[in-house]
């Protein structure tokens, strides 16, 4: 099963961590196995499995999960928030690349060379005309590898089409959002408020989304969002500079 980082209190990233057992109701715990005798000898009904761990207060106040584990549900099930957000849409896009993508017309258009900046209208930038016209945002920060892969060039050649209709998409290498600590998966956030993560399959399919407004997590993926924002270089500039080092 899969693990989720929730959050950590560690400046170096050693520990103490807190992890979703994806599929789960469950949480792993990362810290400083307890080794004090006179700790140990006061543990009750301890069994030969079970060890014991210490973490800071801070860490399960600032990201222990205060609701029930989001049941997994389709993509579709979400679609309404894309009208109904009221001020941003922001989303973080971590994968190498998407089946979705590799599956569409326009990959194999790009693959045959041709230009797939200017689209025509379709549903999805046709909404975002309509929300940024409005005063909404729809934001992106998505990850590169050094080099890019087909996947990540596919979307910075496809980028400009989301621009135009209103899109504020910018990107930030993998290796400054390991720097910043930043999640290894794709969330939507809207509002600051609710937050929707996706699962994937290995074949990069979504098999869908867990849906959350707990504020452990909402908080969590706030963090991250400022975080990334503040570091992420706009897709023109960041393309031109993919674009040099070829």
């Amino acid at each position: 099963m899969t693990l989720r980082l929730i959050g950590t209190t560690s400046d170096d990233g050693d520990c103490p961590t807190l992890y979703e057992i994806e599929g789960t109701d469950e949480i792993l715990v990362q810290g400083e196995r307890e080794t004090e005798p006179e700790h140990v000898t006061q543990l009750r009904d301890v069994k030969p499995s079970e060890t014991f761990v210490r973490v800071p207060r801070s860490l399960l106040t600032r990201y222990a999960p205060r609701s029930a584990a989001p049941e997994l549900q389709p993509f579709a099930s979400i679609s309404h928030l894309f009208q109904e957000f009221r001020h941003t849409a922001w989303r973080l896009e971590t994968r190498r690349g998407y089946a979705s993508d590799r599956n569409s017309p326009k990959w194999q258009r790009w693959q045959a060379g041709e230009d797939i900046a200017a689209e025509p209208a379709n549903a999805w930038r046709e909404n975002v005309a309509e929300q940024t016209a409005a005063g909404k945002r729809f934001e992106r920060v998505r990850l590169v590898d050094e080099p890019a892969t087909q996947g990540q060039e596919f979307l910075l050649a496809s980028a400009p089409g989301n621009l135009a209709a209103g899109e504020d998409i910018r990107n930030l290498t993998r290796t400054e959002a390991e720097r910043l600590r930043l999640p290894d998966y794709d969330f939507w956030l809207f509002d600051s408020k609710t937050l929707v993560r996706f699962a994937f399959d290995d074949e990069d399919t979504t098999l869908g989304v867990y849906v959350t407004q707990d504020p452990a997590e909402v908080l969590a993926a706030c963090q991250a969002r400022d975080a990334a924002w503040h570091h992420a270089v706009p897709t023109t500039e960041f393309a031109r500079r993919v674009r040099s080092t070829v």
